[in-house]
């Protein structure tokens, strides 16, 4: 069974991203509005009735400041630890939050998604893998290290939405105060472009398609520095970048590579336009 999904926003003003089956779907995090949500799946023909459940990776507000207003209004289930509920302070009905255990596979409709911990100054923050029948799709951001759990859940992937952050030099050179660079660069804080570019050439699987590359810093990094920089090593794998600003495509992510297609942003039902990859 194949997956569909996309990027809703991606950066520090908000976080989302979806992926479903068709039938059945999720978000992981919900970083912008209940009715900013809303909007951008509308306008890519996404339907919020067959999102089944939210899956929260840390507490930080560009990744929970939807979720109290989503989750009541569509009676959702929201999927988080202990340690990020309280430390997010997460107005969630109590029968609504559901506790997660790190590598225990989560159960919703056709589609099992796995936690895993990360490194991040977060208390107790994780990634996730989701996986149909024989696709799967990683959502790896605001990771402080490429570390082993990392690296063996990113081999696993047909596609995958992956943290590239900052370019060093810029960061570095940059007007942020020490203490925050220190914060970034730190084992703890974000994924440079260096780091992530090492990920994808040293661990990215052969059947890899799609690479989104998310969270980009708005004053410490260039859509089109991280485009160009990974593209020249892109091979057989589609390389997007991950807006700030605004929802990307959804792309429809199979297990032959010759089958995935790109589905237009569309107001009504999504129109599917074969790509001629690679």
């Amino acid at each position: 069974m194949s997956l569909y999904i996309c990027s809703l926003n991606s950066g520090s003003n908000g976080n989302c991203y979806y992926i479903g089956d068709g039938e059945d779907a999720i978000l992981v995090d919900a970083g912008i509005s209940c009715k900013e949500t809303e909007k951008r799946m509308q306008r890519l023909g996404l339907s919020m009735n067959k999102v089944k459940a939210i899956f929260v990776s840390h507490e930080h507000t560009d990744h929970i400041a939807g979720i109290t207003v989503l989750a009541k209004k569509y009676q959702l289930p929201v999927y988080v630890t202990d340690g990020t509920r309280v430390s997010g302070r997460m107005n969630i009905d109590r029968r609504s939050a559901i506790s997660f255990v790190s590598y225990q596979p989560i159960k919703i409709g056709s589609l099992i998604v796995t936690p895993f911990p990360k490194f991040h100054d977060a208390s107790d923050p994780h990634s996730f893998i989701v996986a149909s029948a024989s696709v799967t799709v990683g959502i790896f951001t605001d990771i402080g290290i490429p570390c082993e759990q990392v690296v063996r859940h990113f081999q696993l992937c047909h596609a995958a939405f992956l943290e590239s952050n900052y370019d060093e030099g810029m960061l570095v050179n940059g007007l942020y105060p020490y203490y925050l660079k220190k914060r970034i660069m730190g084992g703890k804080g974000h994924l440079s472009n260096s780091q992530a570019l090492q990920l994808f050439l040293s661990h990215r699987p052969a059947f890899m398609s799609h690479l989104l590359l998310s969270h980009l810093s708005k004053n410490n990094n260039s859509p089109k520095l991280v485009e160009e920089l990974f593209s020249q090593h892109a091979l057989t794998t589609k390389i997007i970048i991950a807006s700030r600003d605004e929802e990307s495509p959804v792309y429809y992510i199979s297990n032959e590579a010759q089958q995935n297609i790109v589905v237009a942003k569309s107001y009504n039902k999504p129109v599917q336009l074969q790509l001629s990859l690679f």
